[in-house]
């Protein structure tokens, strides 16, 4: 009699690496391995359906054929660790970066990554954003070594392509407006977050995006401001915050000899 973990081990390899041998041998008297097949359509055919949920305009683009038979590779290198297949495909992205028939569409893991950040904020958990009123309760000292927590459903993104322009067109079926898009390469930075409203995409300019990635990345608020040769630092401060980009905050160590300056003057 194997035990549920052998069972288990045996099912993968016929669901996954299509090796039905040790599963075979475990079948019931007068069972006959094909009905293995079942399953594995099944298994596959659920895959590619919340791949295609994830990844609705990359599937527009493509087409369904060529759409499935990248979902079936995929499938097979990087099966769902987890029952729910909303957070399946993170690692869609990469495997088209280096997917050999989508390289003519340079663009193509581009609008993916979008996609993902869109998915992972409208499926993020409704977590509480920052208040407020902590922070103005520090003392100076303590401002200065702030450093943030973000929101589970704010995210950040470049591309050297309009991927944003390219995703909207297609989910819209503007055609018009995806046979204008220029493709030559030019860096865009790109914030995603999912507000009352549903989820957005915005443009920001580099120095914008450099900063908001600083905070993002918890580098020390008095740092993230230093390294950010910008005028507008408290103004886009004072902006992350109101819009509940960040949803806690720890306090770091300052850096030797650094100046302490309040949090009220950092965003003024």
């Amino acid at each position: 009699m194997p035990t549920l973990l052998e069972l288990q081990r045996a099912m993968r390899a016929s669901l996954v690496d299509r090796n039905d041998g040790a599963a075979a041998a475990m079948l019931a008297e007068g069972v006959e391995a094909d009905r293995l097949a079942i399953y594995r359509n099944t298994f596959v055919i659920g895959a590619t359906r919340a791949l295609r949920l994830n990844y609705p305009a990359v599937h527009k683009l493509v087409g369904n054929d060529f759409f499935e038979a990248a979902a079936g590779l995929f499938v097979a290198q990087h099966p769902p660790r987890t029952a729910h297949l909303d957070d399946y495909g993170a690692e869609f992205t990469a495997f088209l970066e280096n997917f050999l028939p989508a390289a003519t569409l340079v663009y193509l893991a581009g609008v993916a990554g979008l996609e993902w950040a869109v998915s992972r904020a409208l499926h993020a958990d409704d977590v509480a954003p920052l208040d407020l009123s902590r922070l103005a309760g520090l003392a100076p000292d303590d401002q200065a070594r702030v450093a943030f927590v973000p929101h589970p459903a704010f995210a950040l993104l470049r591309s050297d392509y309009p991927v944003d322009v390219i995703w909207r067109a297609v989910l819209d079926g503007d055609d018009a407006a995806l046979s204008a898009v220029d493709i030559t390469p030019n860096p865009i930075w790109l914030m995603v977050e999912r507000r009352a409203t549903g989820v957005e995409v915005l443009r920001l300019d580099e120095a914008a995006w450099q900063f908001a990635v600083a905070l993002r990345d918890g580098v020390r608020l008095e740092a993230a401001i230093a390294a950010t040769p910008d005028p507008r630092t408290g103004v886009l401060l004072a902006e992350h915050l109101a819009a509940g980009r960040f949803s806690d905050f720890r306090l770091v160590p300052p850096e030797s000899n650094a100046p302490s300056t309040p949090l009220q003057e950092l965003a003024s």
